[in-house]
C-alpha cells in the first residue's frame, strides 16, 4: 500500500473533535496531495457510508470509507486526535482514524486497502507503534508496510491503556487471541487478500492457549502455518473420535475448524474476524481454514477441507453462501463481531459440541427448501433477497423521481406531453430543460422493476442470476405485470439458477456453465413463465392494486396510511421500512400514477421523517436524559430527519429499543394517517423538505410532519424519565443509563 498513503496525508495532532471535522481534516490532505478533486462532494460520500452502519471498530479505531466519484486514486489518509472520537464503536471512541478513499467503481482497490488494514488491525503491535510514534513519514510507512514494527515501542502515555487509563491489552482492544509479529512489517501486497475477497489460511496448532508460549513469528502470506511444537501437546478437550484426537499413542492430532466470516459491506469487519479466528486458532492450538465472503465475492473453500473439519464456525451479518457444504458438522453460529471480540471461546465452544456429538442436519435438503427445511431461516434468507433488490432499486428511484420532480416544478405537470428533446431542445427555454429532467428521470424510472428483479436473482445466484432476472424484470413491465411482476420474476429467476448449479456438469463443459448454459437456459424458463404461466394473473394483481389505491378515500385510506406509517418506523431503515417504501415508490413509478398512489407516497415520506426529527428534538428539550454522544447524534438527526433519512434514528434505538422505536411506531402512524386525511399528494420519492413545493397541500402535509414529531419525542421523554426516576443514581454508568443500552444492545 506504499502508493496509497504519504507523510502528508498523515497528521499525528488532530484537533478534530467529531467524525465529521475529523472527516474534513483528513480528506483536505487529499486534496492538497491531489488525490481528491470535489472536497464537498467527496465528504457527501463518507457521511452516506457512515449512515449505512458506523464504521467505528473495537480498540479504539475509527475507519471511515467510501468510494467516490470525486477520488482520483486510491487513497489513505492516518489521523491520531487530541481528543478520542466517537465512530459508534461499543468500547468506546477511537484515537486512531484512517481515512479510506476509492475511485467510483474501484471495488478491488478499495477491498484490498480495507481488508489488508482490517487483518492488520488485530495486531497489538500495530495498533501500539502507531500510537507511540511522533513521525508522519514512520506511520506512514508503518501503515504501508515499508517499516517493521520493532522500532517503535508505546511512548508519550500512548500505551494501548483504556480511557480511564487502566491496562487494556491486545486481546481486549482487538479482540483477543492474536500472536504478536515483532519482526513483521506492515500489510503487503502478498498479504492482502484477492480482488475475489478468498482468504483461505491455515494455522496449525502451537501448543496450549494457557501454558504455552506465542507462536513463533510467521509469515503473513495467504497461506500461514505455524508448525507445531513436537514439545507441546495440544489443549486437552476430552474429544470423541473424530473431534480432533489422533488416534494411538502418539501426538494428539489438531482439531481442525473452517469457518466463513461476513458482514453486510462484506469489508472491514468481514477480515477483522477472519484475522481474530486465525491467531485465536494459532495461540489455542486448532488448525482454521477461514473463507472471507467480502464485497468482491469469494474463493469457496476446497470440498476436502470441510470434509476434514471437526468443526464449522459461521460469524456472519448476512446470508452464508452455499452454506449446505457446511452441513452434517458441529456448528457455532454468531454475528461477525462476536468472532472479533471473542474468538477463542468461539473456537472452545464448537470444541465442546463436536464433543457432545452435536452436529446439524447434513445435505443440501436441509439448508434449502426441501423437506424439513427450517420455516423460519428461509424467511430470514427470503428478506435477505428482497432487501438485496430493493437496496440496488433505490438509487434509480431517488434519481428518477428527483429529476421528475423537478421538471414538474419548472414546466408543470403538462411537461409529460412534450416532444423528444433528441428531436427538438432549446438552450434558453424552461420548457425544454423541464422535459429534459422529466425524459432523463422516466428512463431511470423505467430501470426499477428491471433493477428489482436482478438483484432479487442476484441475492440468491450470485453472478449468474442477473441476466434471468433483468430479463424477468423487463417481461414483468412488457406485460404490465408492475411491481409484483418485478418481485415473482426476481425470484423465479434466481430459483431456476440454482436448480441448474445443481445439475452435475462434467468438468469439460464446466467452463461455459456461467457465461452460455445458465444465462441462456434461466433466461428462457423464466421468459417462458413470465410469458405463458404466471404474468398475466400478475399483471391482473397489480391492475387490481392499483384501482384499490386510487379509490381510497374516508377511513379506508387513514387506516392505510397509519399501517405504513407504522412499518416506516418498525425498524428504521430495515426490511420492514424497504417493503412500505418500495410499495409506495412502485406505485408511482408509472407514467401516470393515480391520485391514491401519490397520496400513499406521501404518507410513506412523511412517516419515515418523523424518527430522526423526533430524536433530534428529544436531545433539545431534555439532555440531560441522552449521553454526550446521542446529543452529538441528535444534532445530526435534524438534517438527516429533514431529507427523509430515517436510519439518522438507529443510534437512539440501539441504545434504548424498548423505548425509541414503540415511539418512533407511535408518531409515524399519526403522521401517515394524518397525511392520508388531509389528501396530501406527492410526486417525488425523495427529498424530505426539500421537496415540499411539489407536494399537495404542503401546510397541512408539515402539520403532519410535526404532529407525529410532537408525539414521538413526548412518548421519549416520558418513557426515558420514567426509567431515569426509578433507576438508583449509584446504578447508573457514567455514560448514562442509555449508553449502558447501547453496550448492551451492541
Amino acid at each position: 500500500m506504499s502508493d496509497v498513503i504519504t507523510a502528508d496525508l498523515v497528521d499525528l495532532d488532530l484537533s478534530a473533535t467529531t467524525k465529521d471535522e475529523a472527516a474534513r481534516a483528513l480528506a483536505e490532505r487529499m486534496v492538497g496531495a491531489g488525490r481528491v478533486t470535489d472536497l464537498d462532494g467527496f465528504l457527501a460520500d463518507v457521511a452516506a457510508r457512515e449512515a449505512q452502519m458506523p464504521t467505528g471498530l473495537d480498540g479504539g479505531i475509527g475507519i471511515p470509507h467510501c468510494r467516490s466519484e470525486h477520488v482520483a486514486e486510491p487513497t489513505l489518509a492516518f489521523g491520531r486526535p487530541r481528543t478520542p472520537i466517537d465512530f459508534g464503536a461499543a468500547d468506546g471512541p477511537a484515537d486512531l482514524i484512517f481515512l479510506i478513499a476509492a475511485p467510483a467503481g474501484a471495488d478491488s482497490d478499495h477491498l484490498t486497502m480495507l481488508s489488508a488494514l482490517a487483518r492488520e488491525l488485530v495486531n497489538p503491535d500495530f495498533t501500539d507503534a502507531l500510537r507511540g510514534t511522533d513521525d508522519p513519514a514512520r506511520a506512514a510507512a508503518l501503515i504501508s508496510g515499508d517499516r517493521p514494527l520493532t522500532e517503535d515501542r508505546p511512548a508519550n502515555g500512548r500505551d494501548g491503556s483504556s480511557q480511564d487509563g487502566s491496562s487494556q491489552d491486545g486481546d481486549e482492544r482487538a479482540g483477543g487471541g492474536g500472536p504478536t509479529f515483532t519482526d513483521q512489517p506492515g500489510v503487503t501486497a502478498e498479504s492482502a487478500p484477492s480482488a475475489t475477497g478468498g482468504a483461505a489460511r491455515t494455522n496449525s496448532p502451537a501448543g496450549s492457549a494457557d501454558s504455552a508460549p506465542s507462536p513463533p513469528a510467521t509469515s503473513k502470506d495467504e497461506n500461514r502455518t505455524a508448525d507445531p511444537s513436537p514439545n507441546v501437546p495440544a489443549p486437552d478437550s476430552g474429544a470423541a473420535p473424530g473431534t480432533g484426537s489422533a488416534p494411538g499413542t502418539g501426538p494428539a492430532a489438531p482439531f481442525r475448524v473452517v469457518a466463513v466470516t461476513s458482514c453486510p459491506t462484506g469489508i472491514a469487519h468481514t477480515y477483522m474476524a477472519a484475522e481474530s479466528l486465525e491467531n485465536a486458532a494459532a495461540e489455542g492450538g486448532y488448525e482454521i481454514h477461514v473463507e472471507t465472503q467480502g464485497s468482491a465475492g469469494f474463493e469457496r473453500l476446497d470440498p476436502g477441507l470441510i470434509a476434514a473439519a471437526d468443526g464449522v464456525v459461521f460469524a456472519h451479518d448476512v446470508e452464508v453462501r452455499e452454506k449446505e457444504r457446511f452441513g452434517g458438522k458441529p456448528t457455532v453460529d454468531v454475528g461477525v463481531k462476536a468472532a472479533i471480540n471473542r474468538p477463542a471461546e468461539l473456537l472452545a465452544e464448537v470444541r465442546q459440541k463436536a464433543a457432545r456429538g452435536e452436529t446439524t442436519a447434513s445435505g443440501p435438503a436441509a439448508t434449502e427448501n426441501g423437506p424439513g427445511a427450517n420455516s423460519d431461516h428461509f424467511a430470514t434468507r427470503l428478506r435477505t433477497w428482497l432487501m438485496t433488490g430493493v437496496s440496488y432499486m433505490v438509487p434509480f428511484v431517488a434519481a428518477g423521481g428527483l429529476l421528475i420532480a423537478l421538471a414538474f416544478a419548472i414546466g408543470g405537470y403538462e411537461v409529460t406531453d412534450a416532444k423528444s428533446v433528441a428531436d427538438h431542445f432549446a438552450w434558453l427555454e424552461a420548457d425544454s430543460w423541464a422535459a429534459l429532467f422529466h425524459q432523463i428521470g422516466s428512463t431511470a424510472f423505467d430501470f426499477l422493476v428491471p433493477v428489482l428483479a436482478g438483484y432479487i436473482a442476484y441475492g440468491m445466484a450470485d453472478r449468474p442470476g442477473l441476466v434471468p432476472g433483468f430479463v424477468g424484470g423487463a417481461l414483468a413491465l412488457s406485460i404490465e405485470a408492475g411491481f409484483l411482476g418485478g418481485l415473482a420474476a426476481g425470484l423465479l429467476a434466481g430459483t431456476v439458477v440454482r436448480l441448474i448449479q445443481r445439475v452435475r456438469i462434467p468438468a469439460a463443459l464446466r467452463g461455459i456453465m456461467p457465461v452460455v448454459v445458465i444465462p441462456l437456459i434461466s433466461s428462457a424458463v423464466v421468459g417462458f413463465l413470465m410469458f405463458v404461466v404466471i404474468g398475466k394473473p400478475i399483471a391482473g394483481a397489480q391492475s387490481a392494486l392499483t384501482d384499490w389505491l386510487g379509490g381510497l378515500d374516508g377511513n379506508n385510506a387513514i387506516l392505510l396510511g397509519a399501517l405504513l406509517g407504522l412499518m416506516m418506523c418498525t425498524d428504521l431503515g430495515g426490511p420492514v421500512n424497504k417493503v412500505a417504501y418500495a410499495f409506495a415508490a412502485g406505485g408511482i413509478a408509472v407514467a401516470n400514477p393515480s391520485d391514491g398512489a401519490l397520496n400513499v407516497m406521501a404518507a410513506v415520506m412523511a412517516a419515515g421523517m418523523v424518527p430522526p426529527l423526533a430524536m433530534a428534538l428529544a436531545t433539545t428539550v431534555r439532555a440531560r436524559l441522552f449521553s454526550r454522544t446521542e446529543r452529538e447524534n441528535g444534532k445530526a438527526a435534524w438534517v438527516l430527519g429533514a431529507s427523509f433519512i430515517t436510519e439518522g434514528a438507529i443510534p437512539f434505538a440501539a441504545a434504548d429499543p424498548l423505548r425509541v422505536i414503540p415511539s418512533a411506531m407511535a408518531g409515524g402512524a399519526v403522521t401517515g394517517a394524518l397525511s392520508m386525511a388531509f389528501g396530501a399528494t406527492l410526486r417525488a420519492p425523495h427529498g424530505g423538505v426539500f421537496v415540499v413545493p411539489l407536494i399537495g397541500s404542503p401546510l397541512l402535509y408539515l402539520v403532519a410532519i410535526a404532529a407525529g414529531t410532537a408525539v414521538t419525542t413526548t412518548s421519549v421523554l416520558l418513557l426515558k424519565g420514567a426509567r431515569r426516576s426509578s433507576a438508583p443514581e449509584s446504578t447508573a454508568p457514567a455514560g448514562g443509563p442509555e449508553h449502558a443500552g447501547a453496550r448492551t444492545a451492541a
